[in-house]
């Protein structure tokens, strides 16, 4: 009789429309996977076999499956909201519980950790003071307002054109010999002494800003003469107005010499990469910077910087962080610096429909889903992530409507098989 049949299609029906209205009361959760119920029809067996038409008994649940397609990214204002564009999921840590979710909804608690509403802490991978990333097992991500520790300067690149028209200034004999006519000693508090000058701020081992600057001193040719050779140039250097290298009265010693060409272009300096070193009292390690000169030119035009720079920095402190698209989190300083404060990882599973739901819009491992591949955005076919961002629900709430009308109806059908078969009993009861 067709009573089973039936039944089973109401059940159906039933549970359609409760995965329907799942979709629908979740489509404003962010990161929710909208699922959809999967039947299979149910035939009886027997011993013998079955005949050659055999009549089915109905239908029954074979399951219940999620859909993991993406859904639309939107722009927020936090910057600890965060969107998965492609595949994987956020590795979430509960007190140890591993778990996993596409929901990006994060703030910092009070020690420092990246969690969601829910407690559940992101991990990722942790950097070294340097910024340098340690991709070894995901740990929980903290952003901790610590100061950035000082870089003392060590190299001191410029690139600088001297005015090959400035006066010939001679350089004395070293040692004293014979009185040079018309011989200059270079002196950095008399400008007559020097053709040149230009400072840039380095900064010694505690943070604190020194003023480095060099002094060029036109000596003109200086024998012996190699082929091409034109001028040479003295530079000689102070650190805050005290001269390196030489402790007046002692006769200056240059820092370094350079020689130009005939064409202008330097041939030769001497040393190669001269070093500056200062001691300082002031509690820091003594300051020792490698000059390089590369690039320096004489020509007919007026000194220039063309381009300066040093690497060193002073001690800064957090102001502000935001997130690369490989998941990085690079913090921004008071001391105008910036550093990596750690990676955000992700996981993906070969069958995430084999994922158990908890609830809380997250999800846990299972033997059917296989073990998670966790690596970091943009990695091992993960998608991209993004900062101030969320994912919205990927329930279509125009398609869950249209399937709505369709278990509606496919429930009457059945309800109205069961009417008939019960009208076709009572026919047989009443038979006389």
């Amino acid at each position: 009789m067709a009573f089973q049949q039936g039944l089973s299609g109401l059940n159906a029906a039933s549970k359609t429309m409760e995965t329907i209205g799942n979709n629908v009361a979740n489509a404003g959760t962010v990161g929710f996977k909208k699922s959809q119920a999967q039947f299979a029809d149910v035939y009886a067996s027997s011993l013998v076999g079955s005949g050659a038409s055999p009549i089915g008994i109905g239908t029954k649940l074979a399951r219940v499956s999620q859909q993991f397609t993406q859904a639309n990214i939107t722009g927020t204002n936090n910057p600890l909201d965060i969107a998965i564009n492609g595949d994987g999921f956020f590795r979430l840590s509960n007190n140890g519980a591993i778990s996993y979710s596409r929901n990006g909804q994060f703030q910092l608690n009070k020690n420092g950790n990246i969690e969601n509403a829910n407690g559940a802490v992101l991990t990722g991978y942790p950097a070294g003071p340097n910024g340098t990333i340690s991709n070894g097992a995901p740990a929980p991500l903290t952003i901790t307002n610590t100061a950035l520790a000082p870089q003392p300067t060590t190299t001191y690149d410029v690139n600088l054109n001297l005015d090959s028209g400035k006066p010939v200034l001679l350089r004395p004999s070293v040692p004293p010999a014979a009185p040079v006519p018309g011989a200059v000693t270079f002196d950095p508090t008399d400008p007559t002494t020097y053709s040149n000058q230009t400072s840039v701020g380095v900064y010694d081992s505690l943070g604190n800003s020194h003023v480095l600057s060099t002094f060029y001193v036109n000596r003109g040719p200086i024998a012996p003469l190699a082929a091409g050779q034109g001028n040479t140039w003295d530079v000689y250097a102070t650190l805050d107005g005290t001269p390196i290298g030489y402790t007046p009265p002692a006769a200056p010693v240059a820092l370094s010499s350079i020689t130009f060409s005939t064409g202008g272009v330097a041939m030769s300096y001497v040393p190669a990469t001269p070093t500056a070193t200062a001691t300082l009292t002031n509690g820091a390690s003594p300051l020792s910077v490698d000059v390089d000169f590369s690039g320096t030119t004489q020509y007919a035009l007026e000194f220039g910087v063309r381009d300066q720079k040093q690497n060193g920095f002073t001690a800064g402190n957090l102001v502000s962080f935001n997130l690369s698209s490989d998941g990085k989190i690079v913090g921004s300083y008071t001391n105008g610096q910036t550093n990596v404060l750690g990676q955000v990882a992700l996981a993906r599973f070969a069958n995430p429909n084999g994922l158990q739901s908890k609830g809380d819009n997250a999800w846990e491992e299972t033997a059917v889903s296989g073990p998670p591949v966790v690596s970091s955005p943009g990695n091992s076919g993960l998608g991209a992530v993004q900062s101030s961002a969320v994912e919205e629900s990927n329930v279509d709430l125009t398609a869950e409507l249209v399937s709505m009308i369709t278990a509606q109806r496919i429930y009457q059908a059945n309800a109205q098989t069961i009417k008939t078969e019960d009208q076709i009993m009572q026919t047989l009861v009443n038979l006389r």
